[in-house]
């Protein structure tokens, strides 16, 4: 999803057809309607997984997109396409009927896509069958099974993938799973009192960076707490 204004319209929307469908939802803060579709229209795009594009345009902000396409009445919806207008509504409508208008002109998805976004293990499985070294199915399989404490599944399923950052940090959470250590709760207090300990004692040093792994690195705990045990041991 993006916030497209009057002057990010023509490369955010326009060029952006060029290669993928793009749905314009002009808006406005007061609209009640509009505060009912949107979240709508976010989740049924998002299963797209990113074969189309969200483009939302506050009208009340952005004059000139409204007037572009002579709206009389918001929410309204334009499916553009190769810089053109495909299909439009206006008015709020409920998800089954959002979901059917984006299918009208959403590319189809590819069976490995498919099975990877409907996410049971059934279909992951048949998934695996079509690309056991996928990374997309190999995260999603992983995660799964995180979720049902299955972590020597993951161990055993990952293995020969560590190498790969996000793989490497779904494997960590099943080895920490694996060892009965709970990411959750006040991390924070444990990641510190492992710290402190972790000065002279190797195996809560271990630990600490266990976990550390498995937050992975977009968490800033991740370089944080490892710049600041560098520090205390050199």
């Amino acid at each position: 999803m993006v916030d497209v204004t009057d002057a990010t319209f023509s490369q955010e929307v326009m060029e952006k057809s060029m290669t993928s469908p793009v749905v314009v939802d002009l808006w406005a803060e007061w609209c009640g309607p509009c505060k009912t579709l949107g979240p709508i229209l976010e989740k049924v795009i998002a299963e797209t997984n990113g074969a189309v594009t969200l483009a939302k345009v506050d009208v009340d902000a952005n004059p000139r997109v409204s007037q572009a396409f002579s709206v009389q009445s918001i929410p309204a919806v334009f499916a553009i396409v190769e810089g053109k207008i495909v299909d439009q509504f206006v008015g709020a409508k409920p998800e089954n009927e959002v979901r059917a208008w984006v299918a009208k002109f959403a590319p189809a998805a590819s069976p490995l896509a498919a099975l990877i976004a409907a996410g049971d293990e059934e279909s992951l499985t048949k998934a695996m069958a079509l690309d056991a070294s996928n990374p997309d199915v190999l995260s999603a399989l992983a995660t799964l099974w995180l979720s049902e404490g299955r972590y020597d599944d993951v161990t055993i399923l990952l293995e020969p993938y560590a190498t790969s950052a996000v793989l490497a940090t779904l494997m960590a959470r099943a080895r920490i799973g694996s060892a009965g250590i709970d990411l959750t709760g006040d991390l924070d207090v444990t990641l510190d009192e492992l710290l402190e300990a972790a000065i002279d004692d190797e195996e809560q040093r271990a630990k600490l960076l266990q976990i550390l792994d498995a937050l992975g690195p977009e968490d800033p705990r991740f370089v944080t707490y490892r710049r600041r045990l560098a520090n205390r041991l050199y």
